[in-house]
């Protein structure tokens, strides 16, 4: 081997050493980076006619699990939307309130009727009649409050809805432009690398949202797909399309066609039924709690406020009404009609017969709603007559509740259950997917940048650069040893 030659493969040597310790000193300098793959350099001999002429780079190459990549995206999906659920159910049950805190459903009704026993223990006591309809708004107050709750969350949702698709369209957009440049770069090379530590940011800005799968082509470029099969990128970006509401009210659905629902360049997507675009995911998870959770929740407060009003217009019980007039609880001031339960829970009002403020007098409420001059005192009948119908053990006709009979607190106490199950099972769900996601993600990690191994790495490389400068030292030595004795 010439002198020459040798110095030929102690520089490639040099440099390819160079550039390893640039790869493994990335590699470590972004240990914690999220969708940074792990860079290798390769190297191949070079040759120089049919004999050795030391090392060649031939690029960086990017390591990546995909499969498992794809597995915990999946698992991160399905833990956003169980997420997103379990905090409605929370939300819901903080608005109904157990009974042992102060404002509660329960608690109200609890109220309304020691109050009105109250009354009817002393029916000529101005104070405790006072009392009584105090209470009675009190939990009307409240019924509305849950109402407007419930729809408040829609809007949450509604809104979270919008700020998802325009996060997602983006994200859509900017892998568009990532696969432009990546069909421009040198395969194998540091920048494609970066590129594609670029793409997998972005891939996990949309995974929570929509549960996805993911494919390279020969050229590098990545194509998207949701994990029930729409194309979300291919040679292009598709655009999801979604329109926010200014408001809610419990009018509003998709079923009236006064809210939006959601579109994929152009084409709408189905998100009901049993199998709804993208299911799985945050984004589906928002729109079952606007469009499905959210009604459902308002239906029960609804049929709990029809339940209240009927109790109070049964005929007979109000001798001084005529029919067709509303008892103590009325529908924004009417009779509350069966085919109008929609939305009744926000518009319960009590009947200002009794309200002082509104033109009422307290009194009503022992001697009747239209009556017009006080009666008896001492005459505790219709106070007694509504406490029975506060307890009577009715059916609930509406608001999917199971056909059997209930109180007014046995109803209330129902739809509080109802919620704290919905919140149980989605703990519960929650719980596992949280599990499911914690062990992918110590897998992805596990073959991540290990710098323990990378700093051995570095220990070679700096044993392999000395080794090549020994030779470059050697080889200057006997050049110098040649020029001396040719002199």
């Amino acid at each position: 081997m010439s002198i020459s030659s040798t110095l030929s493969n102690a520089l490639s040597g040099l440099t390819s050493s160079a550039r390893r310790a640039d790869v493994v000193s990335s590699n470590i300098a972004n240990a914690m980076t999220d969708g940074y793959g792990t860079r290798r350099l390769e190297t191949v001999s070079r040759m120089l006619g049919n004999n050795g002429s030391g090392v060649r780079v031939a690029g960086v190459t990017r390591h990546e699990d995909a499969v498992l990549t794809g597995q915990r995206r999946l698992a991160e999906a399905e833990m956003g939307a169980a997420r997103r659920q379990v905090d409605f159910a929370k939300r819901l049950e903080t608005l109904i309130g157990t009974p042992d805190q102060p404002g509660s459903l329960s608690g109200r009704i609890a109220d309304f009727e020691a109050s009105l026993i109250a009354a009817s223990n002393a029916p000529w006591n101005t104070t405790t009649l006072t009392g009584a309809v105090q209470s009675a708004q009190a939990m009307v107050d409240t019924i509305n409050g849950i109402s407007e709750g419930i729809q408040d969350e829609r809007h949450r949702a509604d809104t979270e809805i919008g700020r998802a698709v325009g996060r997602i369209n983006s994200a859509l957009e900017g892998l568009a432009d990532l696969n432009k440049r990546i069909l421009s770069t040198q395969p194998n090379s540091g920048e494609m690398a970066a590129l594609l530590d670029s793409q997998a940011q972005l891939v996990e800005q949309i995974a929570p949202f929509i549960p996805l799968q993911s494919r390279r082509d020969t050229n590098g470029t990545l194509q998207l797909y949701s994990n029930d099969g729409h194309v979300l990128l291919s040679h292009r970006a598709m655009k999801l399309g979604f329109d926010q509401a200014p408001g809610m009210d419990p009018f509003v659905s998709l079923a009236n066609g006064n809210i939006s629902g959601l579109s994929l360049d152009g084409r709408p997507l189905r998100l009901d039924g049993s199998n709804p675009a993208f299911h799985g995911g945050e984004l589906s998870a928002l729109f079952e709690i606007r469009d499905v959770l959210g009604p459902e929740a308002q239906a029960r407060m609804d049929a709990v406020a029809r339940d209240l009003a009927e109790r109070f217009d049964e005929t007979g019980l109000d001798t001084t009404i005529a029919v067709g007039d509303p008892g103590l609880f009325t529908d924004a001031g009417t009779i509350v009609d069966p085919l109008n339960e929609v939305g009744l829970a926000g518009r319960l009002k009590l009947n200002s017969a009794v309200v002082p403020s509104e033109g009422g007098a307290v009194w009503r409420l022992r001697d009747g709603l239209a009556a017009t001059a006080e009666g008896p005192t001492g005459d505790n009948s219709f106070l007694s007559a509504q406490i029975a119908a506060l307890a009577a053990q009715r059916t609930t006709l509406s608001g999917g509740f199971t056909p059997t009979t209930r109180s007014v607190a046995g109803l209330a106490s129902e739809t509080l259950s109802l919620a704290s199950l919905s919140r149980i099972t989605g703990e519960a769900t929650l719980s596992h997917t949280s599990n499911l996601h914690s062990v992918l993600k110590t897998s992805e990690l596990a073959n991540g940048v290990d710098t323990d191994d990378e700093l051995q790495r570095l220990l070679k490389i700096e044993q392999a650069f000395a080794a090549n400068a020994r030779v470059i030292n050697v080889a200057e030595e006997l050049m110098d040893e040649l020029m001396r004795i040719a002199q």
